[in-house]
């Protein structure tokens, strides 16, 4: 059958509020031109993350009942360990509440001035915590990551090249490690290969360098792995993931992705050393090293979501409908990153608005014209994210500017697909009429969440 309908049955439901348009105008002037200054009410179809905003299972939820609140030893921790280990192998597994927790410990014990974090592309907690903690933070995607119509099948890679080079410029020592982003949530939600995993760890290993996993989306980057890559085709999601893991030293997790989870993480690791540091700072900052800022419901929750993400059904409707909108855009001849990724669909705002220019930040301005126009809730992963300053004050653009439409997990049906891809034809083609906008307020870290914006006159 050609229909790939929702692997399950809606058991509850959640009303949604259907604001108006003049209403919305009233709104984002109110949240100043920031989708994330929104209340959650006031959005109609919120894709502004897909972490922890997607919809638990109902053995979740029986889950929750059976969560052990013991302070310390919990049944519970027991449970999500043994989780964590059945996929990552790695014998040191520490909860953290979330994952910018775990990037926090990590980059506090690894990081430091003068040494550098290697990537495929970072995303923005992982670069403000390496930051914060005065390493640099140094993207290297491969060339077909750069460019935007590409149907490359595996355009997350790390340039392994460009890997080599950097390492032979700055000296091992320098390198803090290397962090490999699974899948590559700033590049359009594409894949990582097995080959290229591979490859990494086989540098790292003859330079003595720490390999980590930023492993939010396994799940969807092992599916991808299965479908697109030789060798790869009869074996199971969850024998990919193993196999992915098997390749690293360590890893990080947000468990509000890819383990159905409203709150959590991990951290994980082979390195006992670097295991007992880690256990102190989160004994600081997080609470006892078996429970780390969760509760014993929570734990449970990540528990049995990690068994079900690896289940295949949901895998291919997940990816699937996120490919069913990119046709829907496809026949307007709407730009977007392609191929379409596991999470999300990243919209070209610079494609799409091409009048706009990136000191006026166009992907900032496309969300904003998403929310007026149908009550989308969207993020700017472009130069509001990502953007620097030079030592004149003046902005230095990132190279792509991007508009992130994530999808929550098991939260929307087809129907929603069909109400946003008809908000984004109607955005562009009104698109002459959009304004750019510029900065009234932003904090030195992490600005997109906090800062405040006001339109432009004239582009």
């Amino acid at each position: 059958m050609k229909t790939i309908f929702e692997p399950f049955r809606i058991k509850s439901v959640e009303p949604i509020y259907v604001t108006t348009y003049p209403e919305r105008v009233e709104l984002l002037e109110r949240a100043h031109f920031n989708p994330f200054l929104l209340k959650a009410r006031d959005v109609i179809i919120d894709l502004l993350t897909d972490s922890g905003t997607g919809a638990m299972s109902s053995h979740q939820w029986a889950g929750i009942m059976m969560g052990d609140e013991s302070y310390a030893g919990s049944e519970s921790f027991y449970r999500f360990q043994s989780a964590v280990y059945n996929i990552t192998g790695m014998p040191h597994i520490i909860p953290v509440h979330q994952g910018r927790a775990a990037e926090n410990i990590l980059f506090t014990l690894t990081g430091g001035t003068g040494k550098y974090v290697l990537s495929n592309t970072l995303f923005d907690t992982t670069r403000a915590n390496i930051e914060y903690s005065g390493a640099e933070g140094i993207d290297l995607l491969c060339a077909e990551g750069k460019q935007m119509n590409s149907e490359a099948p595996f355009k997350g890679n790390i340039d392994i090249e460009k890997l080599r080079n950097f390492i032979s410029e700055k000296g091992a020592a320098a390198i803090a490690m290397v962090i490999i982003t699974i899948t590559n949530n700033s590049g359009g939600g594409q894949p990582v290969s097995m080959a290229n995993l591979k490859k990494v760890k086989s540098i790292c290993n003859a330079h003595q360098i720490p390999f980590f996993i930023d492993a939010c989306r396994f799940a969807e980057n092992s599916y991808f792995i299965k479908l697109r890559e030789p060798g790869y085709g009869e074996k199971t999601v969850l024998e990919i993931a193993q196999e992915t893991f098997s390749i690293a030293d360590g890893c990080t997790m947000s468990a509000k992705k890819d383990a159905f989870a409203n709150i959590g993480g991990f951290l994980a690791m082979r390195d006992e050393k670097l295991a007992e540091q880690s256990r102190n700072l989160l004994i600081i900052n997080e609470g006892f090293p078996t429970y780390g800022g969760l509760a014993g419901r929570d734990l449970e929750a990540i528990a049995i979501g990690l068994e079900e993400i690896v289940k295949e059904d949901y895998l291919q409707y997940r990816i699937r409908s996120i490919a069913y909108l990119g046709e829907k855009l496809d026949a307007e001849n709407i730009p977007y990153l392609k191929p379409t990724g596991g999470h999300a669909l990243y919209l070209d705002a610079k494609g799409f608005l091409p009048h706009i220019s990136a000191e006026h930040y166009p992907g900032q301005a496309l969300a904003c014209a998403l929310y007026l126009t149908g009550g989308i809730r969207s993020v700017e992963i472009g130069s509001v994210m990502f953007g620097k300053y030079d030592q004149q004050g003046k902005l230095i653009p990132h190279s792509n500017e991007l508009v992130r439409l994530a999808f929550p997990r098991r939260m929307y049906t087809q129907s929603h697909m069909d109400y946003l891809a008809e908000v984004i034809v109607e955005v562009f083609k009104n698109r002459e009429q959009i304004k750019g906008l510029e900065i009234t307020y932003e904090t030195q870290y992490l600005r997109h969440f906090t800062a405040k914006f006001r339109p432009i006159e004239k582009n």
